[in-house]
C-alpha cells in the first residue's frame, strides 16, 4: 500500500516588536527604536528555510503571524515569507493565513497591502470597548479608532477575528454583558475573549503586589464566565476552545492544529515548534536570534525529542480545552502503552456532569469547563 499522505503543517511566524509594551503582556515582545528591515527579512527567511529542510514532503494547512506586533510589519516582508513557504511546501487550496494586528488607524493603512500579499484572515487587538478600560489596559488607541480599523478589517480581509480582555478591576456583570452585546453586534465570524490574568513579571504583577490592582475572581469571575459562554452561543458563536468562540466552520483552524496536537514549525524569536515527536524553541531575545542566524542558519535554542507519555500529557491538555474534547485512542498510541488516564477520576467526575466519555473521545462539559485545570490534575497521570 502507498504511505499515508502526512497531515497538513502549520506554521508560526513571530515578530517580536510592539510600539509598547502593554502591562498585562507575558509575551516575547521588545520595543525598539529601529528595525533594520531587511536584515530581519534575510534572518526569517533562513530561519524558515532550515525549518523547510527538517520537515520536507509536508503541505501547509495555516500560517500565523503572531507576536509582538505583526502589522508592524512591512508588507513585502510578510509576502517574501509567504512566497518561500509555498515554493518548498506549497499550500492546501484552502490555506488560512493569519496575522496579528494593532487597531491604530497607521497599522489599518497597511491592511490592503496585507492582503495583497496574502494574509486572508486578521485578528484584532481591540481588548476593550470601553475608552477607560483601554486606558487601563496601556492601549494606544481608543474605541473609535478601534472601530474604525476593524472597519477597514472586514472590508479588505475575507475572515476577521477580535480580542477583547474581560474580568477587569470593577467591572460588573451588567457591564461585561452589555459590552460582549456591542461586540457582538459587529458580525464577525470569531472573538478571543479572555480574562484578565496577573503574570508574573508585568507591570500588573507589580502593582498587584502593592496591593494597587484587583481583579474579579471566585464567584465573580466565574459569574462572568459563565455569562459570556450563554451570550455567545446565543448569538451563534459558541465556545469551540477556553476563551474562543467562532461561527461553525469558522473556528481558527491554526489554533486547532495546536489543540488537535498537530505538527507545527515555529520561527522568528521565542517561537516554538511541534515536529515530528521533537519540541523545537527558539532564542527570545530579539538581538540573539538574529546573532543564531547568522552563525548557525536557524535560531534554535533548544532541540529535545519528547518521551511518549510527554507527547500523551501534552495532546490530553491542549485536547481537553476544546469542545469537541480528546481522542483517546490517539493519546494511547503517543503514550506507548502508559497509563495516561486516571479511570476513577473520569467515573467521578462524570458521575457530577463535569465529564463525559462519547466512544472514544473524552470530553470536558459545559459545567466542567469552569473547573478546567482542576479537572486536568484530577484526570491525566503524567
Amino acid at each position: 500500500m502507498p504511505a499515508a499522505t502526512p497531515p497538513d503543517l502549520a506554521l508560526y511566524v513571530h515578530w517580536p516588536f510592539c510600539v509598547s509594551k502593554c502591562p498585562y503582556c507575558d509575551f516575547n515582545s521588545h520595543v525598539r527604536e529601529a528595525v533594520d528591515q531587511a536584515r530581519w527579512r534575510d534572518a526569517l527567511l533562513a530561519d524558515l528555510a532550515h525549518e523547510v529542510a527538517a520537515l520536507p514532503g509536508r503541505r501547509l494547512g495555516s500560517i500565523f503571524f503572531g507576536g509582538g506586533t505583526p502589522s508592524l510589519m512591512p508588507p513585502a516582508t510578510v509576502a517574501a515569507i509567504l512566497d518561500a513557504a509555498e515554493r518548498a511546501w506549497g499550500f492546501a487550496p484552502d490555506i488560512e493565513i493569519t496575522l496579528e494586528a494593532n487597531p491604530s488607524s497607521v497599522e489599518a493603512a497597511r491592511f490592503a497591502d496585507l492582503a495583497a500579499a496574502g494574509v486572508n484572515r486578521v485578528s484584532l487587538g481591540l481588548q476593550a470597548l470601553d475608552d477607560a478600560a483601554l486606558r487601563f489596559l496601556d492601549r494606544a488607541h481608543g474605541v473609535d479608532e478601534g472601530l474604525r480599523a476593524l472597519a477597514t478589517a472586514q472590508a479588505t480581509f475575507p475572515r476577521v477575528s477580535f480580542d477583547l480582555i474581560y474580568a477587569r478591576p470593577d467591572q460588573s456583570l451588567a457591564a461585561w454583558q452589555a459590552e460582549l452585546a456591542r461586540a457582538l453586534s459587529f458580525g464577525t465570524e470569531h472573538l478571543s475573549l479572555y480574562q484578565l490574568t496577573i503574570e508574573p513579571g508585568t507591570r500588573f504583577a507589580t502593582e498587584a503586589a502593592a496591593g494597587r490592582l484587583t481583579i474579579p475572581d471566585g464567584d465573580a469571575a466565574a459569574d462572568l464566565f459563565e455569562a459570556t459562554r450563554a451570550l455567545t452561543a446565543a448569538a451563534g458563536l459558541p465556545a469551540y476552545e477556553t476563551s474562543n468562540h467562532a461561527r461553525i466552520g469558522a473556528e481558527s483552524r491554526h489554533n486547532l492544529t495546536y489543540w488537535r496536537y498537530g505538527d507545527y514549525a515555529g520561527i522568528g524569536p521565542g517561537a516554538h515548534g511541534r515536529r515530528t515527536g521533537h519540541a523545537t524553541s527558539r532564542r527570545r531575545k530579539p538581538e540573539n536570534w538574529l546573532s543564531a542566524v547568522d552563525r548557525n542558519g536557524h535560531g534554535i535554542e533548544v532541540e529535545d525529542h519528547l518521551a511518549p507519555v510527554t507527547r500523551a500529557t501534552e495532546a490530553l491538555v491542549m485536547g481537553l480545552r476544546l469542545r469537541e474534547g480528546v481522542d483517546l485512542a490517539r493519546v494511547e498510541a503517543l503514550a506507548e502503552g502508559s497509563a495516561m488516564i486516571d479511570d476513577a477520576a473520569v467515573r467521578r467526575l462524570s458521575s457530577h456532569g463535569l465529564i463525559v466519555r462519547d466512544g472514544p473521545r473524552l470530553i470536558v462539559t459545559e459545567a466542567g469547563a469552569l473547573l478546567l485545570d482542576a479537572i486536568l490534575r484530577d484526570v491525566v497521570l503524567a
